[in-house]
This record gives structure tokens, C-alpha cells and sequence, in this order.
């Protein structure tokens, strides 16, 4: 198949770079080899639903809990074990677990972070003793902050404490990772380059700050930055400000990412908040971003005029771009 060909298709091979993704887990440690169950812990999104379909292609025996109020039900014919959890009952989920003898699980999906600023919210979830304990420096000492990478990893470290050791979902997946390369026939131009460029380093400052991944930019100007409300409500914010349109996204991990959880994801719904706000150029990190419905997203980008490419470090040179890999001259 030809370059241009596998562009359209998304059969661009994600190879990662020496010694693979880091993350603060020991290699290997995830035990991927078939059978024996595999706890999923699944969130908002199409994204628990892609890996429950690959856990059990990989021959798991599934059991799913799905967090109520944002897991698609129909996770519940998917798995071979299903349950609805509350969003602070974590002891009942780890007794779920136990009681299904999974030792090894994964999470999942996007959780709604503003639902931690409604009024009387700690109150409207019933947390059990286990969730109060751990959360307690969080919510009600304050002596630890809400930020996503503080209590995700406070998850973490609470499920590991119970003999449950939560590996990246991609361990399972790694074919979801976004390829280096220029996934559409167009590519960006020399000014949307420079934006690129641009937004990718502040995206990188955003993220080392643990306040969100995605940047909107136009004319090496900053339109949105991601908060609490998630990409595409930020793209959608972009679009209102800019009614004229063209602008670039750029979404990357943070110089700090667990593969673990708040993987930065792209699909079919970015792309639908992109082309409702006028957006033409959307990049993102390869071998660090998770691609949904790859081929989908690229056949829409295709008819749509919209360029789509996944670059490394950032410094991509603008003047000549090399089909099918941005960033020749990086270390691979």
C-alpha cells in the first residue's frame, strides 16, 4: 500500500521510541498474557468500551465496574461481569474485585471533573469509610490539592495497597498510540507549523502544571486553554472566539504523564468539535496519545480539508516536513 494510501486508512505502524513509553510502574509488570480475570474500571467515552473489546480479544475474562452516570451500558454486554459503582464507593469496588479474584486491572475513560464543584457533592455521592479515609487530605483537611494527578494517583497507590496493581490500558492496547507521522493527505502549512510549534510548548507548560493537555492557537496566539471542562468544550470556547476560523489544536501529554490514567485521547468527537468551531489543523503527541476510531477520523479529516499529524518533542522543522513522518530527524 502506498504512503499516501496508508494515510487515508491509518495503517500508519505506531513503533515506540527506544526502550518504549516511561512510566513509574516497572516494565512488564502488567501481566499480559491471556486468561485470568482483569478488572476494568471504565469512565465516560468510547474508550472503556475499545478496551473491554481488546481484554477480551486477548482472551480476559473481564469484570467491568462502571462509574454510574458515565460508562456506556453497553459495557454490560461486552464484559463477562458488570456492575454500576458510585464515584466515591472505592471500597465496594475493591471488595467487588477481591470477591472475582482480580489482581490486575486497568481505568478507562474520561470522569467529569466539574462534578467535584456542585454544592453539597461529597454529601450526594455516599462515600464509603474506605473512600473518606483515603480522600479525606482532598475534601475535608485540604491538605492536598484537587488536582488530577493528585487524586488519580491517590486511586492508584489505594487499589495497590489491596494487592490490586492498575497498569495502563494501553498495555492491552498499544495499537490505540498514535503513530509519528501525518495521518491525512493534507498537511499543515508553514504558518500552521509555527503554530504547532507554538502551542505544543505551551501545552507542555500547561500540563507541568497539571491544569489541562489541549491548546487552541491561530497566528501564534493563544485562543483556549483546557481546564476542568475537557478538549472539546475548550475547541468549542476556541470557536467562539474566533468566528473566522483556521485555528490549530494541539494536544500532548504532560512532561509528568502516568500511561496509567488522564491519557491524553483524540476521536470522532474532536473532530466534531473541530469542525462545528472552524479548526483545520489538529496535532497531537505520538506514542502518547490514545487514537479512537482511527480510520473513521481520518476518512472524516480527509473529506473535511483538516489536517491531521502526530509529532515528537515539538520541533518539528516547518520548512519541509516529510510525508508520513514530521520528525525525521528525531530519535525513533
Amino acid at each position: 500500500m502506498s504512503e499516501r494510501g496508508r494515510r487515508e486508512t491509518g495503517q500508519l505502524r505506531a513503533v515506540p521510541p527506544s526502550g518504549g513509553i516511561t512510566t513509574d510502574i516497572e516494565p512488564n509488570q502488567a501481566d499480559r498474557s491471556p486468561g485470568g480475570p482483569v478488572g476494568l474500571i471504565a469512565g465516560w467515552g468510547q474508550y472503556p468500551v475499545v478496551i473491554a473489546r481488546a481484554l477480551r480479544r486477548r482472551g480476559h475474562r473481564v469484570c467491568c465496574l462502571g462509574v454510574r452516570g458515565h460508562a456506556d451500558p453497553v459495557l454490560a454486554k461486552l464484559c463477562d461481569q458488570f456492575h454500576w459503582m458510585g464515584l466515591a464507593r472505592f471500597g465496594s469496588a475493591i471488595r467487588y474485585f477481591h470477591r472475582r479474584g482480580v489482581k490486575r486491572a486497568t481505568m478507562a475513560g474520561k470522569i467529569h471533573k466539574q462534578f467535584m464543584f456542585q454544592r453539597w457533592f461529597v454529601l450526594k455521592q455516599l462515600p464509603d469509610w474506605t473512600t473518606i479515609r483515603a480522600f479525606a487530605p482532598h475534601f475535608f483537611t485540604r491538605r492536598a490539592d484537587c488536582k488530577d494527578d493528585s487524586l488519580l494517583g491517590r486511586v492508584v497507590a489505594l487499589f495497590a495497597g489491596h494487592g490490586i496493581h492498575l497498569a495502563p490500558a494501553t498495555d492491552y492496547a498499544p495499537e490505540l498510540l498514535a503513530p509519528c507521522g501525518q495521518l491525512t493527505r493534507r498537511g499543515p502549512t508553514k504558518s500552521e507549523w509555527l503554530d504547532i510549534q507554538f502551542g505544543w510548548r505551551i501545552a507542555k507548560a500547561l500540563g507541568q502544571l497539571d491544569c489541562g493537555q489541549t491548546v487552541a492557537v491561530k497566528s501564534q496566539a493563544v485562543l483556549a486553554l483546557e481546564a476542568v471542562e475537557g478538549t472539546d468544550a475548550c475547541i468549542e470556547r476556541a470557536g467562539r472566539l474566533c468566528p473566522a476560523g483556521a485555528f490549530t489544536v494541539v494536544k500532548v501529554a504532560k512532561p509528568q504523564q502516568d500511561m496509567r490514567f488522564d491519557v491524553p485521547t483524540v476521536g470522532p468527537s474532536t473532530l466534531e468539535s473541530m469542525l462545528r468551531a472552524g479548526a483545520k489543523v489538529l496535532a497531537v503527541e505520538a506514542y502518547r496519545t490514545i487514537v479512537l476510531e482511527r480510520e473513521n477520523l481520518i476518512r472524516t479529516a480527509n473529506q473535511k480539508g483538516i489536517a491531521v499529524v502526530c509529532i515528537k518533542n515539538g520541533d518539528c522543522p516547518p520548512e519541509a516536513p516529510v510525508p508520513g513522518d514530521p520528525c525525521p530527524s528525531r530519535e525513533r
